[in-house]
């Protein structure tokens, strides 16, 4: 919401993003429904302009009555209703580029090419707008290229297909409408009025709400173009993504490290004192180089963190088909950055995974929120995964365990906390029919340190189960044995020494240390043996001294296998980053 400068007119801005295929018509329909165009909008990059596709997110808005639904439900006393709407590139390599526009989004539009259908770029489509937004409007463009004759079957064919699509989304039931936003293709002249556009706008405005807006906390704000005017500065268009700004506020733009003073600000080039969470400003700073900075973020001075490395929530992306392995590398969207990643997966301790709640994922239908709003605790253990763990039980049917992973990003990233975070793997061939959206997550601890390898990591209680297995060679007294074949011959044995191991046979002892040479070592059991393991031991032992033909000496490291030998075993833990690779035995 912005106050203009007479205090005579208060607009709601809404923030509708246009998603879809490439040439599915997305930014001619964002032409078709506009009046005013800003500066980044209508495909005005030369390289995009080069490539006939949306390059980065293009911005335009049109204003309409406020709905009466508003009217009656607004606290704030609203005269008009602002569209503004995000054109999203929808050519398979620009993903990331969605990813950014897509978190500042209040109602998401999915065109697609009546003809065409969904495609793999619109499932990914649909797949951002379920992580980042809470409604859709589905739009079949080009209908102007069906037969006439055949038009409104056709029409309802499609709606039929769409609508079986959307059913396991939280889209469900979304509204669907038909539309020619350029008759006769980009290349036609203007003199063919667009089909369903007044039909469209109609339907948009029944499906607005009052957005969330918190002028509150500092500001952040998502900067997507950057010129200057002689004589005036240079202006910063962007859409605030929290907090607020007014004239002669000091700004930072953190991947610079400097500051500003806030000159002027306008919405659609009208002079406002101020603007807040979800408006879409011309900030207006002196004394910059616009080529500084062409998208990035503005922020209260000192708000924002530069991050080696965090910790996140982690869901998988249903659709996603490939694996989520431990040490793997990840495209990391986060704030409005994409960088690589290493990932490193974990969760809770086993028996804790039994205990939680049987049934906490929402349906499918439903928003799911809470699965990322999952907090994390330096106090708490948790266990190392060699891979994300899909489903729970014996037969994994039930939703994901809780999980989280460390991301240790190949250069330092901007962000602000408890933002969205996407993981991809955008180096996927753009040609094959798969989804490369792998997982998503909440940022829940940053870590600014460069040498946070040292000093935070070895804070994380995340650790390794070991497990080792040997056999009991012989007795030599009531409460000691030798044991065998739990350690290699180069075996550091005194690492070991103190351990509780457990006999097969239920008691259980300490290693006490080494025994000769070969890797065999002395178990003090200080309840003592039982009679009946002390027998089988002795029964063993006779078995193993009875010796081979004549003059052939007992063999001591092959006892015969007549009865069943006793087993000793090990469990211990490591802490992945202690860097003392301490055993540990609860």
């Amino acid at each position: 919401m912005a106050n203009s400068s007479d205090n005579r007119t208060k607009t709601l801005n809404f923030n509708v993003g246009v998603l879809g295929h490439v040439d599915s018509g997305k930014t001619s329909l964002a032409r078709a429904l506009s009046s005013t165009a800003s500066t980044a909008a209508f495909d005005k990059n030369p390289q995009s302009r080069e490539r006939g596709i949306t390059l980065d997110l293009g911005f335009s808005s049109f204003t309409v009555d406020l709905p009466d639904h508003l009217r009656e439900g607004g606290v704030h006393q609203y005269d008009s209703l602002q569209f503004t709407l995000v054109d999203c590139p929808g050519h398979a390599s620009l993903i990331r580029t969605i990813i950014g526009g897509a978190q500042i989004i209040d109602l998401m539009i999915l065109v697609v090419d009546v003809v065409k259908g969904v495609q793999t770029q619109t499932a990914e489509c649909l797949l951002i707008g379920e992580l980042t937004c809470p409604r859709m409007v589905v739009i079949l463009n080009k209908i102007d290229l069906l037969p006439t004759n055949k038009r409104q079957s056709a029409i309802e064919k499609m709606t039929k297909r769409l609508h079986k699509t959307l059913e396991s989304t939280r889209f469900k039931e979304c509204p669907v409408i038909a539309v020619a936003a350029k008759p006769g293709g980009p290349e036609a002249p203007d003199t063919d009025e667009p089909q369903g556009v007044p039909e469209l706008i109609e339907l948009l405005k029944r499906q607005t709400y009052l957005p969330h807006r918190d002028p509150e906390g500092a500001l952040l704000m998502a900067v997507d173009h950057c010129f200057s005017i002689r004589g005036q500065g240079t202006v910063m268009t962007g859409t605030i993504l929290q907090g607020s700004l007014a004239i002669n506020d000091t700004v930072e733009i953190p991947a610079l490290k400097v500051t500003k003073k806030v000159k002027s600000v306008q919405m659609f080039r009208k002079p406002v004192s101020g603007a807040m969470q979800g408006d879409r400003v011309g900030v207006c700073v002196t004394q910059f180089d616009p080529k500084l900075l062409e998208r990035g973020v503005v922020c209260t001075p000192g708000s924002l963190h530069t991050l080696h490395a965090a910790l996140i929530s982690v869901r998988k992306i249903g659709y996603f088909k490939g694996s989520l392995s431990t040490r793997a590398k990840f495209h990391i969207t986060v704030g409005h950055e994409t960088v690589m990643a290493r990932v490193t997966f974990f969760g809770l301790p086993p028996a804790d995974t039994l205990q939680s709640p049987p049934d906490t994922k929402p349906a499918p239908s439903e928003p799911q929120p809470c699965p990322l709003d999952v907090p994390f605790s330096f106090d708490r253990e948790y266990f190392y995964q060699e891979d994300y763990v899909i489903g729970q039980g014996e037969a994994g049917s039930g939703p994901d365990p809780e999980q989280w992973a460390l991301l240790e990003f190949e250069r330092p990233v901007t962000c602000p906390s408890l933002c969205l975070v996407i993981g991809s793997k955008l180096d996927t061939d753009i040609h094959a029919n798969a989804c490369r959206l792998a997982f998503q997550g909440r940022l829940l601890k940053g870590f600014e340190d460069k040498g946070y390898a040292e000093a935070v990591l070895p804070q994380l209680r995340i650790y390794k189960s070991k497990r080792k297995e040997g056999q009991v060679e012989r007795v030599t007294d009531d409460y000691t044995v030798i044991g065998r074949n739990l350690f290699k011959k180069e075996t550091n044995l005194q690492l070991f020494v103190g351990l509780k191991v457990t006999l097969s046979t239920g008691e259980t002892g300490i290693i006490e240390g080494g025994f000769g040479q070969s890797g065999k070592f002395k178990i003090r059991v200080p309840e003592g043996l039982h009679p009946e393991t002390k027998q089988l031991l002795s029964s063993t032992s006779k078995k193993k001294g009875k010796g081979g033909g004549k003059g052939e000496p007992a063999n001591e490291d092959e006892p015969k296998t007549d009865s069943q030998p006793i087993s000793i075993h090990l469990h211990f833990k490591r802490y992945v980053f202690d860097p003392h690779k301490k055993m540990i035995q609860s």
